[in-house]
């Protein structure tokens, strides 16, 4: 029997980062800030499923890239070719096509939100390891066949500024995402997502935004640090999340399993 090839080495510094629900979260919160900016964000009002349950919408999100980063390299070929589908069955009932740079932009946020969102939490990435992080979502646009992808992780870093400052607006669409992430998550989750945000959001996104310049909750992350050490903390980690989705975040520290209840 073969052995099986997967899409991301199994000792890979990129399923150390997606493999555990703390990093996750902080990922999931700095792309809920990024999206609401984001020049395309029109693409996700058009099918109505982002406005009406923003959560679930950000969490299929974070669900196919870990779909992508566990599996073998057929299966993460087919999730992919999924996604493209996915995406032309809206582009066809809207009658235009998604721009290459707004797929571009989504994996920009995701290399750098898993580089940012780690070193909070864990330790610094060395130069190798966050190149690897750069080529495994790379490596994700090349299966999408998209344009315009940087060559190499210095590129990338270039291109990234230059998204951040012409890709990034606040417009209507950021005030009603807002108003929905509050409505969803209630005012005191509400209030943690936005400090999680000012803490792994770039500076650009974090201004246009108005997210405030004290991190409180940089005081709870260094003691969240301490009860990691003493194993307790899943307790305070659990008490942060949505009802709603807390199983699927807690089943993200477990080895990977999809679930079924994440829709495009």
């Amino acid at each position: 029997m073969s052995e099986v090839k997967y899409f991301v080495n199994q000792d890979s510094i990129v399923r150390k980062i997606w493999g555990k629900a703390d990093t996750i979260l902080f990922i999931f919160a700095g792309a809920a800030a990024e999206f609401a900016l984001n020049k395309a964000v029109d693409w996700l009002y058009f099918t109505g499923k982002l406005p009406a349950d923003p959560l679930r919408r950000l969490f299929s999100t974070v669900e196919y890239s870990r779909q992508i980063i566990f599996s073998s390299e057929e299966n993460a070929f087919k999730a992919i070719d999924r996604i493209n589908m996915i995406h032309k069955g809206v582009e066809n009932s809207r009658g235009s096509q998604i721009p290459d740079w707004a797929y571009r932009d989504v994996l920009f946020l995701l290399i750098d939100l898993s580089i940012r969102s780690y070193e909070l939490l864990e330790h610094k990435l060395s130069e190798t390891e966050k190149e690897e992080t750069f080529k495994v979502f790379n490596n994700v646009g090349m299966r999408m066949h998209l344009a315009g992808l940087p060559a190499n992780y210095k590129q990338y870093l270039r291109m990234r500024q230059e998204h951040l400052q012409q890709d990034l607006i606040s417009s209507d669409f950021t005030i009603d995402l807002y108003h929905q992430y509050k409505k969803h998550l209630g005012t005191p989750r509400y209030r943690v997502l936005k400090q999680a945000q000012l803490l792994v959001t770039p500076k650009a996104v974090h201004e246009r935004l108005n997210l405030g310049r004290l991190p409180w909750l940089q005081l709870v992350i260094w003691g969240y640090k301490f009860l990691r050490l003493i194993k307790v903390e899943a307790f305070l980690r659990n008490a942060l999340l949505p009802t709603t989705h807390k199983a699927q975040i807690i089943n993200m520290d477990n080895p990977y399993r999809s679930s079924s209840s994440f829709s495009s």
